[in-house]
C-alpha cells in the first residue's frame, strides 16, 4: 500500500505531502489544479523516463518519494534483499531527475537503478489511464490476465516443467548434429580426458587426507620429540611426574591415620596418577607410530601434485572433476553409437512432445470457456459504464510451435461502437476507455493481479448520471483488500470515496503552487458541491451532495 507520497519541485508543485489511507481514495479538484500532474510524478516512480521539463521553473532539481507498507508482501521483501538491499514491513522509493541529467533512484535509501526499480514498483502500484504504459497496453499481459481468471497455475506449472525437458531434450540432439561433424576429433579430446583422470583413480576426500597426511610427514621429528620427551618427563625418566606423585601419596597415606583427610587427599593424587600413567602410556604408543616408511613423503607430494595439476586443467575439487568424468563418459558413449543415441532421443522427443501437447490441449480447452466467460462478464461490466454497446473479445490465436505458455497467444480486442469490427485494445482504446475496461476486468475477476494499489486517471471521461454512480460502486468494490486512487471530475464517482482529498492551485510569493488537501465532514460536502454546480455553491447544492455522501454509505451498508 502506498502510504505517504512526497512530491518537490513538479511543475507548479514546489512541495506536496499526503498520507494515504487503505480503501478507495478519490482525488477531485478544479481543471488545471494540477491532478495529471501527480499521476506524472507516481510516474516517475514506476520507472517512467525522466523528462528535465518536468522539473519546476526556477528550480535545478525535482524530487518525488513514497512510502510504501510491504505488510502481506514477501514477493517484494525477497526481492529486495536479492538486490543486497535493506527489506523490511517498509519501503522509501525516490526519484530525483535535474537538469543536467543526472538522475537518481533510491530504494530504502540506497543508490539503485531503473531495471531494479521498475519490477519492484510494478508489484506495488499501477496506473490505468491515459499516461498507463503498462496492464492493459501491453498484449503481451493480457493472457495472464486471463490466465489468472480461469485458475491455470497448477496446469500451467506442469506444463512449463514438461516445456523445459522437451526443451533440454531438443538442445541434446542438436549437440549431437553438431558433434557429428567433428566427432572423431572430440571423442578423441573426450577419450583423453577421460582416460588422464580414470588413470589417477581418484576418490573423493583424498586430498584433504593427503593434504593431513603431508602436514604429519613434514614435522615427524617434532612428533617424536614431543612424544618420547613426554613419555620420558611423566614416567620413564629418572624422578618422572609419575614416580613422585607415587610419593607423594605413599607419604599422604601413611599420615592417614593422624589425620584422615590426608588420606583423601593421597586417594586423590593417587587418581592423578592413574591419569598421568594412562597418558604417558598413550604417548608411548604415538611415538612408536612416528616412525613414518622411508619415501612416504614423496609419495605423498607426487600424489598431491598429480592432484593438483587435475584440479587446474578440470575442475576446483575432486567430486566435480569425477561428475565431469562421468558426464564426458556419457557423452562418449553418445558419440560411439551417434546413431543409436540420435534415434533415442528422437523416440524420447517424440513422448515429451506428445505429452507436452496433450497438456497444452487442456490448458487450450480451460482458455477457450475462460475466454468466454470473461468477455460475457466484462461486456455486462461495460454496460454499466457508458460503453452499453461495447463488444469486448479474447482471440486466443495458435502458435506455429508449443510455446513456454501454452499452444497459443492471446490478446485483447474491443469495438467500441455498434457496427465497428473489434480491433486490439492495446491500439485503440482511449485513455478513459482503458481505465474503465480495467475496472470492469477487475470487477470481472477480482482474484486477477495481485497489485496491492490501483491507480485510475479519467475512468469516468464522458460518463455521467447513473453510469457515472456505478462507475463509483464498482471502484468502491475493487477497493475491498486493497487500495485504489482514483482522480475523478464527478460527484457521484467521489460520494463512494473512503478518503476524499482535494487538488487545489494557489498563488503564494507571486508563484503558482498546488496544494493536495485531505477534506472530512463539512469540507467534503463543499467540495462535492462545487463538483454538483460549479463556482456557485447553494444550499440546494449542499443538500445534493449530502444526499449523494448519504446514498453511497447506504449502498456500502
Amino acid at each position: 500500500m502506498l502510504s505517504e507520497l512526497i512530491i518537490k519541485n513538479i511543475a507548479i508543485i514546489d512541495r506536496l505531502q499526503v498520507a494515504f489511507g487503505a480503501g478507495f481514495n478519490v482525488l477531485t479538484g478544479e481543471t488545471g489544479a494540477g491532478k495529471s500532474i501527480i499521476i506524472d510524478a507516481v510516474g516517475l516512480l514506476l520507472g517512467d523516463r525522466a523528462r528535465p521539463e518536468l522539473i519546476r521553473s526556477g528550480e535545478e532539481e525535482a524530487v518525488v518519494e513514497a512510502l510504501f507498507d510491504l505488510r502481506g508482501m514477501p514477493g517484494v521483501r525477497d526481492a529486495l534483499a536479492e538486490a543486497g538491499l535493506e527489506e523490511g514491513d517498509e519501503l522509501v522509493v525516490k526519484r530525483s531527475i535535474s537538469r543536467s541529467g543526472r538522475n537518481r533512484v533510491y530504494l530504502n535509501g540506497s543508490l539503485a537503478t531503473l531495471g531494479q526499480l521498475q519490477p519492484l514498483a510494478g508489484q506495488l502500484m499501477t496506473i490505468y489511464g491515459q499516461h498507463a504504459s503498462q496492464g492493459l497496453q501491453r498484449a503481451d499481459l493480457h493472457l495472464d490476465m486471463l490466465d489468472s481468471f480461469a485458475g491455470l497455475d497448477g496446469e500451467l506449472g506442469n506444463y512449463r516443467e514438461l516445456f523445459r525437458e522437451l526443451r533440454q531434450l531438443n538442445e541434446r540432439l542438436q549437440r549431437l548434429d553438431e558433434a557429428e561433424r567433428e566427432r572423431q576429433h572430440r571423442l578423441d579430446l573426450l577419450g583423453f580426458q577421460s582416460s588422464e583422470i580414470a588413470a589417477v583413480s581418484l576418490k573423493p576426500g583424498e586430498d584433504a587426507d593427503l593434504a593431513a597426511e603431508r602436514l604429519l610427514l613434514q614435522n615427524a621429528g617434532k612428533l617424536a620429540a614431543a612424544t618420547e620427551g613426554g613419555y620420558e618427563l611423566l614416567y620413564a625418566g629418572e624422578g618422572a611426574a609419575c614416580e613422585r606423585l607415587g610419593r607423594v601419596a605413599d607419604d599422604l597415606a601413611a599420615l592417614s591415620n593422624i589425620d584422615p583427610q590426608l588420606g583423601q587427599l593421597a586417594e586423590a593424587v593417587r587418581g592423578a596418577l592413574f591419569t598421568v600413567e594412562d597418558v604417558a602410556e598413550q604417548l608411548r604408543g604415538y611415538a612408536g607410530r612416528v616412525d613414518f616408511e622411508p619415501g612416504r613423503q614423496d609419495e605423498v607430494e607426487s600424489r598431491l601434485a598429480l592432484i593438483s595439476g587435475l584440479k587446474r586443467k578440470y575442475a576446483p575439487t575432486l567430486e566435480e572433476i569425477l561428475a565431469y568424468k562421468e558426464k564426458i563418459d556419457q557423452e562418449i558413449e553418445e558419440l560411439s553409437d551417434v546413431d543409436a543415441a540420435r534415434e533415442g532421443l528422437r523416440k524420447k522427443i517424440a513422448v515429451a512432445r506428445q505429452g507436452l501437447e496433450r497438456a497444452g490441449a487442456g490448458i487450450s480447452a480451460r482458455r477457450a470457456e475462460a475466454a468466454r466467460q470473461l468477455a460475457g462478464k466484462v461486456e455486462l461490466e461495460l454496460r454499466d459504464l457508458a460503453m452499453a454497446k461495447a463488444r469486448f473479445e479474447v482471440r486466443l490465436s495458435p502458435l506455429s510451435e508449443p510455446g513456454p505458455t501454452g499452444l497459443e497467444r492471446g490478446e485483447f480486442f474491443l469495438a467500441p461502437n455498434p457496427g465497428e469490427e473489434p480491433k486490439p485494445l492495446a491500439r485503440i482504446a482511449s485513455g478513459g476507455e482503458l481505465s474503465r475496461i480495467m475496472l470492469a476486468l477487475k470487477r470481472a475477476a477480482p482474484g486477477g493481479e495481485d497489485i496491492p494499489c490501483l491507480i485510475f486517471d479519467e475512468v469516468d471521461a464522458g460518463i455521467g448520471g447513473e453510469a457515472a454512480t456505478a462507475v463509483g460502486e464498482k471502484l468502491r468494490g475493487v477497493a475491498v483488500g486493497r487500495q485504489v486512487l482514483c482522480i475523478t471530475h464527478l460527484p457521484q464517482v467521489a460520494a463512494y470515496g473512503d478518503r476524499h482529498y482535494r487538488v487545489e492551485k494557489r498563488e503564494e510569493h507571486n508563484r503558482t503552487v498546488t496544494r493536495l488537501v485531505f477534506l472530512e465532514n463539512e469540507e467534503r460536502v463543499r467540495e462535492m458541491a462545487r463538483m454538483l454546480g460549479g463556482a456557485r455553491v447553494t444550499e440546494r447544492t449542499l443538500e445534493h451532495a449530502r444526499e449523494l455522501i448519504a446514498h453511497s454509505l447506504s449502498a456500502a451498508s
